[in-house]
C-alpha cells in the first residue's frame, strides 16, 4: 500500500480509502467486518462514511453507516487511533434529516454530536460538508440542468460559510473533530472557504472529496489544480460510476441486489446511450491492456497527478479484492496515452 499526505492536515492516510454507503442497506454488520478486516490487512488507514448513509438515504436507514462502524470500534477499540476516520454532515434538501435545512451552526453541533455518539469514538480525524447550501453541479447535475449562478446571493454565502468555520473551529478546540473538509464543492466554494480561513484565523480546509471516474471528469484539471497548489487533498468518490463502469447494467440489466436494483433518489437519469455506448468503449480498452475495467479505472485514477486517496466501496469482499489489487498496478505511458483517446471520444458521458 502507497500512502499520501491528506492535503495541509499532516496526516499520513492510505492511496486507498473505504468507502461504507453500502453498509446498512445491502450489507450486513458481518459484510462489513469482513471488509474492514480485508482493507486493513492490505494496509488501508483512511474509513469514509456519512450522517446519512446508507445509500440510498431513507429515514429507516439514517445513521446507520456510521452505527455499524460504531458497533467495530466497541470490539476493535485499540485500532482507533491507527485508522484515519471521515465522516459528513449532510446538506439541505432531505427532510428526514433536520427537516430539509442548511448547514448552519446549530445544525452543525448537532450533527457532530449525533456522528460521534453512533461511531462510538471521542474525536474525527476528518470532517466534511457533504454538499453546499447554494445549489451546485454536484450528482451529475452540470449535464441535466442550468444552474443559477446569478441568482446566487454571494455576500450571504460568504457569511453563511463563515459561521460556519467558525463553528467547526469551536469543535476543533473542543478534540470532537480533528481537520476539516469539503465534499461536492467547486473552485468558487473552494476559494471562499480558504480565503475566510486566512483571513479570520480559523480551522483550514484540508480535502475535498468529489465524484471522479474515467465516465465523470468535470474537475479535471481545474479543480484539481487548485487543489495540488492549495494543499488541499483531492479526494475522487464513484469512481466506477456507481459499478455501472463494469458493464453490469448494460442493455437495462439489474442484478439483484446491485445498487441499481434499489430505487435511487436522484432516478437514473445518466443510463443513457450516451454512457452506455462510454461503457462499452471503456471495457474493449480494459480487455485490449488484459485489465478488468475497475482496475484499468482505479488504477489510472490513482496516477492523475493530484488524486490524494480514491474511495473506493464493494457489496463482497470479491469485488474489494479486485479492487483492492488496482492500486498495486502501474500503468505504462502507452496505457495511459490509450485511456486519454478514450477521454477525448467520451469527453462527458455520466
Amino acid at each position: 500500500m502507497q500512502y499520501s499526505t491528506l492535503g495541509s492536515s499532516g496526516l499520513t492516510v492510505s492511496r486507498v480509502c473505504l468507502g461504507t454507503m453500502t453498509w446498512g442497506q445491502q450489507n450486513t454488520q458481518a459484510d462489513a467486518d469482513a471488509q474492514l478486516a480485508m482493507a486493513i490487512d492490505a494496509g488501508v488507514n483512511f474509513i469514509d462514511t456519512a450522517e446519512m448513509y446508507a445509500i440510498p438515504p431513507r429515514p429507516e436507514t439514517y445513521g446507520a453507516t456510521e452505527q455499524i462502524i460504531g458497533n467495530w470500534f466497541s470490539r476493535n477499540s485499540g485500532k482507533r487511533d491507527k485508522l484515519v476516520l471521515a465522516t459528513k454532515m449532510a446538506g439541505n434538501g432531505l427532510n428526514h434529516i433536520r427537516d430539509g435545512s442548511n448547514i448552519s451552526p446549530a445544525t452543525l453541533v448537532q450533527a457532530v454530536e449525533g456522528s460521534l455518539q453512533r461511531l462510538n469514538t471521542d474525536y474525527i480525524d476528518l470532517y466534511q460538508l457533504h454538499w453546499p447550501n447554494r445549489r451546485s453541479p454536484h450528482f451529475g447535475r452540470h449535464a441535466v440542468n442550468q444552474i443559477p449562478f446569478s441568482e446566487v446571493d454571494a455576500r450571504q454565502q460568504q457569511d453563511e460559510i463563515l459561521a460556519i468555520l467558525q463553528t467547526l473551529a469551536k469543535l476543533v478546540q473542543q478534540g470532537k473533530i480533528r481537520h476539516c473538509g469539503l465534499s461536492n464543492e467547486t473552485p468558487w466554494g473552494i476559494s471562499q472557504y480558504l480565503k475566510l480561513s486566512e483571513q479570520h484565523n480559523l480551522p483550514r480546509m484540508v480535502s475535498i472529496q468529489n465524484e471522479f471516474g474515467p465516465l465523470h471528469t468535470k474537475d479535471w484539471p481545474y479543480l484539481i489544480e487548485q487543489c495540488q497548489h492549495e494543499h488541499v487533498a483531492y479526494l475522487p468518490w464513484s469512481p466506477l460510476a456507481g459499478g455501472a463502469l463494469t458493464g453490469k447494467y448494460l442493455g437495462g440489466a439489474r442484478p439483484e441486489g446491485s445498487r441499481w436494483s434499489l430505487v435511487q433518489r436522484n432516478g437514473l437519469f445518466r443510463d443513457t446511450p450516451q454512457s452506455n455506448a462510454a461503457i462499452v468503449a471503456f471495457m474493449a480498452l480494459a480487455a485490449e491492456v488484459k485489465l478488468s475495467p475497475a482496475q484499468l479505472a482505479l488504477s489510472w485514477i490513482n496516477q492523475v497527478d493530484g488524486v490524494t486517496s480514491t474511495i473506493i466501496g464493494a457489496t463482497n469482499t470479491a469485488q474489494l479484492s479486485e479492487n483492492l489489487a488496482a492500486f498495486e498496478l502501474q500503468l505504462s505511458s502507452e496505457v495511459i496515452d490509450v485511456v486519454a483517446a478514450f477521454l477525448r471520444q467520451h469527453p462527458a458521458p455520466f
